[in-house]
């Protein structure tokens, strides 16, 4: 029996020790190449010049990363062995999980791309959002399940032809199936008239001018074409992903295109309808993080006040004749003066839209006025005026438009700060350090003030609104945010980190006696003026003569009867640097507002210039005589000189002077 137990023992030892060995062996590879990740140490993390400490990275750059519209961020090292700029990162492509997106939710900026099978007219007495149940196609829940369901494209397509003509939508359903065919084209045609050949064509049943009075039949005909599986790449940007409508002859919204004829059609106050598809994806290009040129310039041109509508526009006050379709008129001198000053940045001041019931689809307008800025590729931003939201359509809803266009910078904000569109946007030097050398920030000045009885719908407010304490705490919060910097800024030059390496460094870090630790220059914009833009000019100490450059005084003060404190609480109490020796001087140095078309000018009030812009639309009103005209801010010397001037409808260039830096007027 012990022989037995003795056998069995030196059996099992037999076994276990090769075995273990073996196990042992492969957790000992697996540690030393999988699981052992060495520390980088001390030795990665390098001065970079004296501006600011970077990690270097050795890994090669990916030209086709994504950078948003973020600019606060500290974006990608550019590869320095390639000569690839840091900055030059653009690309139409946003990471999109398109599996997570809703089939069942009309929302045209959603990139879907999957396709649509089958499209139906209806036409309701009664608001689709009341009555749902029976302003929807038939279905069953098995047709449901195979093609997808009922999905309302939510613009009434009898909008302007009255309420007796009811509701009009069209519905699609969206489907992910792989053996259903799907939608390649559509056309609208006559009654008496088919495609050709017929194959494949489906047609609407109901009339596209259903409850429209004298107005002959137009059926929407779509063609089915092959099925997901069977698609090729060329085939899925090919086939129809979206429909949407869009009122006004402009250009419908990015990546559509319009359908003609139109549904309705353009007669005195009426405005057209038309159905716009979209084929495949199409991202919006983003705008490269905002930075300096290489010589250290960088320009911003504002635009004030362009009060777009639906229609072509209005001309208000002017002596162009024949003046027609001034929204159109606009476009074209924008686009002329983007011609000649090529900015790095357009800045939208506020009172996009008109309001006054004239901007009553903003998805129309808004796909509008930044059509120029669009075309030139320019980078833009934008703040809110007092008339952007009077037609019913909320900020954040804009918000979100606006973020879909191309090269939008606009940000909503954060949610717990009064207003909408409070975001603050940096920009940055050229060279490797990428280090911060101007502030923008953008704020919300709200539409009218509303006391007790407005809320309840008593009477109209007609006060103008003003900065709250939550707006003036997080602009001090925003700004104490802010690195400090070594002032004047000097470039890293270096096209790599090789063996001058250490050299640079050392020499880097001998400063002269001129430059000093303080935060980068900042300019401020926001559509309502302060009170201060209204109170006593500075004096010049050389000239004698007040800081207060350009026409004011031709209509009546636009600012809020209340003031709310941001220049006295927040602006004045921003301050370049803690350090006394630096003598109080202010980060802002200029704010920038719209809202007043015929005053433009820049007046210096404790230290800060307030600069108005000048209507620039010729929808917008004005005074004969006064020349539609745009805010250039020049920014030179990296950050260090802002100067500004106003170019006109003529291309005059009017009061060009230097606001901060070499030659500015003196603080003391």
């Amino acid at each position: 029996m012990a022989l037995s137990c003795l056998r069995i023992l030196r059996s099992v030892h037999s076994i276990c020790l090769p075995v273990t060995t073996v196990v042992g062996f492969c957790f000992l590879l697996t540690w030393v190449f999988i699981l052992y990740q060495p520390t980088p140490g001390p030795g990665i993390i390098q001065r970079l010049g004296w501006q600011s400490w970077e990690s270097v990275d050795e890994k090669p750059f990916s030209v086709g990363a994504s950078t948003g519209s973020n600019n606060t961020g500290t974006g990608n090292t550019g590869d320095t062995d390639s000569g690839v700029d840091w900055w030059n990162v653009t690309t139409t492509q946003d990471n999109v999980d398109y599996a997570s997106l809703p089939l069942d939710v009309w929302n045209p900026l959603l990139p879907h791309n999957t396709g649509l099978s089958e499209i139906a007219v209806t036409r309701c007495l009664v608001e689709p959002n009341l009555g749902e149940r029976l302003c929807t196609p038939d279905t069953t829940s098995e047709q449901d399940a195979i093609k997808g369901k009922w999905v309302r494209v939510e613009p009434n397509l009898n909008l302007e032809n009255g309420y007796l003509s009811g509701w009009l939508n069209i519905y699609y359903r969206r489907t992910r199936r792989q053996d259903i065919n799907l939608i390649t084209n559509i056309r609208l045609l006559p009654e008496h008239e088919e495609p050709y050949p017929i194959d494949n064509w489906k047609k609407a049943d109901l009339s596209l001018h259903a409850g429209v009075l004298r107005s002959p039949p137009l059926y929407l005909w779509y063609h089915l074409g092959k099925t997901a599986s069977e698609m090729t790449a060329e085939d899925k940007a090919n086939m129809i992903t979206e429909i949407d409508v869009t009122f006004g002859d402009n250009d419908p919204w990015y990546g559509f295109e319009k359908i003609q004829p139109p549904t309705t059609h353009a007669n005195g106050k009426i405005q057209s309808a038309h159905i716009s598809i979209r084929r495949g994806v199409k991202q919006p290009p983003r705008a490269q993080p905002l930075h300096f040129s290489r010589e250290g310039g960088f320009k911003i041109l504002q635009i004030a006040d362009l009060h777009f509508s639906v229609s072509p526009g209005t001309c208000r006050d002017t002596d162009i004749n024949p003046c027609t379709a001034s929204d159109d008129m606009t476009t074209n001198l924008l686009s002329h003066v983007l011609d000649l000053e090529k900015p790095d940045l357009v800045v939208f001041s506020g009172d996009q839209l008109n309001g006054q019931g004239t901007s009553w689809d903003p998805m129309s307008v808004l796909a509008k006025f930044a059509k120029a800025v669009e075309q030139h590729k320019v980078p833009w931003a934008a703040v809110f005026g007092n008339h952007d939201e009077e037609d019913g359509v909320s900020k954040q809803a804009q918000v979100m438009l606006m973020k879909a266009l191309p090269y939008s910078l606009v940000e909503q904000g954060p949610k717990d700060v009064h207003g909408v569109g409070n975001y603050v946007l940096k920009v940055k030097s050229a060279d490797p350090s990428k280090t911060h050398l101007l502030t923008l920030y953008f704020l919300d000045s709200g539409a009218y003030s509303k006391g007790w009885f407005d809320f309840f719908g008593f009477f109209t407010p007609t006060e103008y609104d003003y900065f709250r304490e939550s707006q003036i705490n997080w602009f001090l919060q925003e700004s104490g945010s802010i690195q400090q910097i070594e002032r004047p800024f000097n470039p890293d030059t270096a096209k790599d980190l090789g063996h001058n390496f250490q050299a640079r460094q050392g020499e880097d870090q001998l400063t002269s006696g001129n430059r000093r630790l303080a935060k980068p220059n900042a300019l401020m914009f926001f559509h309502i003026p302060l009170p201060e833009s209204y109170s006593k000019a500075d004096i010049d100490p050389q000239s004698k003569k007040p800081l207060d450059v350009g026409i004011s005084g031709q209509e009546p003060p636009g600012s809020a009867k209340k003031n709310g404190g941001m220049f006295e609480k927040g602006v004045l109490k921003a301050l370049e640097s803690d350090h006394m020796s630096n003598g109080n001087v202010l980060e802002v140095k200029a704010i920038g507002n719209g809202h007043s078309h015929i005053t433009e000018n820049c007046r210096r009030v404790k230290g800060v210039w307030l600069c108005f812009g000048g209507g620039s639309s010729y929808s917008g009103y004005g005074k004969i005589g006064f020349d539609r005209r745009f805010r250039v801010y020049e920014i030179s010397d990296y950050g260090e000189t802002i100067k500004t001037w106003k170019r006109t409808e003529h291309d005059d260039i009017v009061d060009e002077m230097i606001l901060a830096g070499p030659g500015a007027a003196p603080l003391h």
